[in-house]
């Protein structure tokens, strides 16, 4: 296992960004070094890294419109209202126990939010750099742990998806990997439904609200300085600026809000919905028209880093599935060699998780290891239902803890706006350390009890 392309760029990769190496140059040596220990020469690496940059473009220009979506809402003073409510709250009641509660009202507000983006309302991290940067200031003046922060977003991002058959979970759950185990297990006698997913996905979830819970509460429960070079308005300066806000611009961000929430829905396109909201603001006179360059390159430098981050993740795994390298560690598992029912469980989720981490995407994973897994599972004798959860978790495996993956790069997006978040160890390792590993515990015992 360790000679093979996949885990052995998955390394270079991990170790490379560990040393603070920047994610864009990590994921293309890592490309690089996939390719050429893959049996493919220099040429056709670059080839088929190249070949696959397109395949992230999409999304890079769906984050190129939410930033400038989230520079217009900042413009109309709404989020500014938000946060000077919360601010004078904090100054009317100083109080370490009104200041405690506070901060977790918060928490659960964000907690709130990033479900929600997943199920009731799909935005999925559009919501981030619109409601996390005005907040960064009450952050600072809490103290709050920003490490704690990016877990309660990550959270929300990933463990809705597996448990809630709704929205993104109804993509997830109905369309991939319901139909992909049905597809895998129809001569085996093996068929699934969604209750019995959402059912066999109930106990490592529930290891993840444990992680969650331990970040919140012991590990990031320390107050954290963080040096702010800006200097931060004061009480007085606040309340001028909220002075200066009309009716007329909240009634217009309500509108865009909501009309980019119901036209995204219906067009499922991330890009018609930012544009009709864009379009509500400039009819509300929230900017001119001349002045959309400006705010479509602000919203650019917001959100360019997410974008090229997801282009080049979509080179690697274009170069990863170039090689045989996926294929050889999934059917690796099958040769026999395995005798323990508990190894099988625990190097399928491994398997799962390195996967995971380097294509970025647990949507994606399914459809490699599912024809594989499934009568794996069988053959050991595992469980209808335990063979759906180590299918389940191997696949969402990694998301949280990937680099390259949106549920660690949306938090970023928004606790970085001031230089004060590091993606790597603020974001990528914390959710790693409390995700992924009970995702790991949990959906072993899954497998072995259920």
């Amino acid at each position: 296992m360790l000679s093979n392309p996949v885990v052995i760029s998955i390394i270079v990769l991990l170790t490379l960004s560990l040393l603070r190496i920047n994610v864009i140059i990590a994921l293309v040596i890592a490309a690089l070094t996939a390719g050429l220990c893959g049996g493919l020469d220099l040429t056709k690496t670059i080839k088929a890294f190249t070949g696959g940059l397109g395949g992230g473009a999409e999304v890079a220009m769906n984050y190129a419109m939410l930033g400038a979506f989230a520079i217009a809402i900042s413009k109309s003073g709404i989020t500014d209202l938000i946060a000077y409510k919360i601010i004078t709250k904090i100054n009317r009641t100083p109080t370490s126990n009104n200041l405690a509660w506070l901060k977790y009202l918060i928490f659960g507000m964000l907690a709130l939010f990033s479900i929600s983006s997943q199920n009731l309302l799909p935005v999925h991290i559009a919501f981030i750099p619109i409601v996390v940067p005005p907040l960064l200031s009450i952050f600072n003046r809490l103290n709050i742990d920003r490490r704690a922060v990016a877990c309660v977003l990550t959270f929300g991002l990933t463990a809705t998806y597996m448990l809630l058959p709704v929205g993104f979970g109804k993509i997830f759950i109905e369309s991939i990997l319901v139909k992909n185990i049905n597809q895998a297990g129809a001569n085996l006698g093996l068929q699934t439904d969604i209750a019995q997913v959402s059912l066999a996905m109930l106990l490592p979830v529930i290891g993840m609200i444990l992680g969650l819970l331990t970040a919140v509460f012991i590990t990031y429960r320390k107050p954290r300085t963080y040096n702010v070079l800006i200097e931060e308005s004061t009480t007085k300066e606040i309340e001028a600026h909220i002075a200066n806000i009309k009716p007329k611009q909240i009634t217009a961000s309500l509108i865009a809000i909501f009309a980019t929430f119901v036209t995204q829905l219906v067009t499922k396109s991330t890009i018609i919905g930012g544009l009709v909201g864009l379009t509500v603001f400039a009819l509300f006179g929230i900017f001119k028209l001349k002045e959309s360059n400006d705010i479509f390159q602000q919203g650019l430098r917001l959100m360019a880093m997410i974008g090229f981050v997801m282009i080049a993740a979509s080179g690697f795994a274009n170069v990863i599935n170039a090689t045989t390298g996926v294929t050889d560690l999934v059917q690796s598992l099958s040769n026999g060699a395995i005798q323990s029912k508990g190894l099988a469980a625990f190097l399928m989720l491994i398997v799962g998780l390195l996967i995971t981490m380097g294509i970025g995407s647990s949507f994606s994973t399914v459809p490699i290891i599912t024809s594989i897994y499934v009568p794996l599972c069988l053959s050991f004798g595992f469980s209808p239902l335990a063979t759906v959860s180590i299918v389940g978790v191997a696949a969402a495996l990694g998301d949280a803890g990937s680099p390259a993956s949106d549920s660690t790069l949306g938090p970023t997006s928004g606790l970085n706006t001031d230089g004060k978040h590091d993606h790597i160890w603020d974001s990528v390792v914390p959710t790693f350390i409390h995700y992924n590993i009970p995702l790991l515990v949990f959906g072993w015992i899954a497998a072995m009890y259920l």
